[in-house]
């Protein structure tokens, strides 16, 4: 191992390698909670483009296994290294490179975090609207696992967002794809091919995002419902409404419970009604016009009373922040809980009443509890599965995995499949669509370098 953080120091400088003896335990898992540590043989702290193609030369030509890593906040192990492997940190590659007004298009490093883009943005009125829900996340992990969030519902995942890159392959050459452009036509879009990819393809250097105006007004409405099925019933006709919700959320009643204890947040909800609500549904919109956003939020309220809301409340600014606060910390909730596995299967929003009902049928025939919260509006189910055995366990996860698909979902929404998930996507999909997926990676990777076993074997 010290002969491997020697070599990348004779290629890079020592300077940006840290070698077995010195390397943080951040460095060894990402928030999976079924994945153990891995100590890497060292992690490589690369500055510029110029270094990543040099490392990853280094690396192919030596044969050893690299692992990219961004902020380390993934939940489904892609970012945890490969024993005697290297993990690339992109921390030192932080520089927002270009804030472009007149084209609402941002230039960032990988390393950017969310909070951090966020901030420089705000001075001129502009917005990234992709927020999976951790805010110190970075861009480059968001492209590696086209993350998602809240706001999809209405502005999409990262995918529909990232306008371009620049990326190093494995054999140390670099691409640049896309650009300050909405709409291209010429060839295969490898922009998209990277994105999502989790790092097995090609480690990305540079993003160009596309922005938005930043919304001047906002409005979140929170209502109970008796069932989990009202809820999802109504999430439909919310979204047909023509409001345009920003963020539309179910939160069932023990993950509600949990998430507001956790942040000490009190709603003002009567004890009556927490005591006969199962669900509730939370409701976020934005607007230029303070007379607009007005208008909106008097109909989404009717609308609720009549899709069976057992009440409406319109929550003040600091509630609501702390509402959506307390629903963004789920997980950290599950996990304080002992939660034993996290899933975020998506469906079609219209089956998310079917999905529910077979996800409680799951759990009644294994003797396990799940609960959790969604993106309601996009059909991106969030859950945390308890059950300590850890083959009863899987078999809860292939048939929630396997549930999902058969309603025409996927096994992952926004986490990815990373080296946790993968089992159940390789015993689970299309066998042709896998070998095809294989026969890209070797295009990229030919020698097999980047990520391996994260996805596939």
């Amino acid at each position: 191992m010290a002969d491997t953080a020697q070599l990348f120091a004779d290629a890079v400088g020592t300077d940006r390698v840290l070698a077995v003896d010195v390397i943080n335990d951040d460095y060894t898992h990402d928030e999976a909670l079924t994945a153990e540590p891995v100590t890497p043989a060292a992690v490589v702290l690369p500055e510029t483009t110029e270094e990543v193609a040099t490392i990853l030369r280094t690396a192919t030509e030596h044969g050893i296994p690299i692992t990219a890593r961004g902020a380390g906040t993934g939940m489904s192990g892609g970012c945890r290294p490969i024993d005697g492997g290297v993990v690339v940190s992109f921390e030192r590659m932080d520089d927002i490179l270009e804030i472009d007004r007149e084209n609402f298009v941002a230039v960032v490093q990988p390393g950017v975090q969310l909070d951090e883009l966020d901030e420089a943005l705000a001075p001129f009125g502009l917005a990234y609207q992709v927020y999976p829900g951790e805010y110190s996340a970075t861009l480059g992990g968001n492209v590696s696992t086209n993350a998602g969030g809240m706001r999809a519902v209405k502005y999409g995942v990262t995918r529909h967002h990232v306008l371009g890159l620049e990326a190093v392959l494995a054999t140390g050459e670099t691409i640049r794809t896309g650009g300050k452009i909405v709409k291209v036509s010429t060839g295969y879009d490898l922009t998209q091919l990277i994105v999502g990819s989790e790092g097995t393809l090609a480690l990305v250097t540079e993003v160009t995002l596309k922005l938005y105006p930043r919304a001047t007004h906002g409005a979140t409405v929170l209502a109970p419902f008796p069932t989990i099925e009202a809820v999802t019933k109504a999430v439909p006709k919310i979204v047909a409404s023509g409001v345009g919700p920003q963020i539309l959320e179910y939160i069932d009643m023990l993950t509600m419970a949990a998430a507001t204890a956790f942040v000490g947040l009190d709603l003002g909800i009567p004890d009556d009604i927490k005591e006969a609500a199962l669900a509730y549904l939370v409701v976020s919109m934005e607007s230029m016009h303070d007379d607009r956003l007005e208008a909106d939020v008097v109909a989404v309220s009717e609308l609720l009373f009549e899709l069976g809301a057992m009440d409406v409340y319109v929550l003040p600014p600091a509630a609501a922040a702390g509402l959506i606060d307390a629903r963004e910390k789920a997980f950290w909730v599950a996990k304080a809980n002992d939660a034993d596995d996290v899933v975020d299967v998506v469906v079609p929003r219209a089956a998310i009443p079917d999905f529910m009902a077979r996800v409680a049928a799951i759990a009644a025939d294994n003797g396990a509890w799940i609960a959790g919260c969604g993106h309601a509006g996009d059909g991106n189910v969030h859950m945390a599965v308890f059950q300590k055995d850890p083959e009863i366990r899987s078999t809860i996860m292939k048939a929630l995995f396997a549930a999902g698909m058969a309603l025409g979902g996927a096994i992952s929404g926004e986490h990815g499949l990373g080296t946790e998930k993968k089992r159940y996507f390789l015993e689970l999909e299309d066998p042709t669509k896998i070998e095809l997926m294989r026969r890209i990676k070797a295009a990229f990777d030919p020698n097999g370098i980047l990520n391996p076993g994260t996805i596939f074997d």
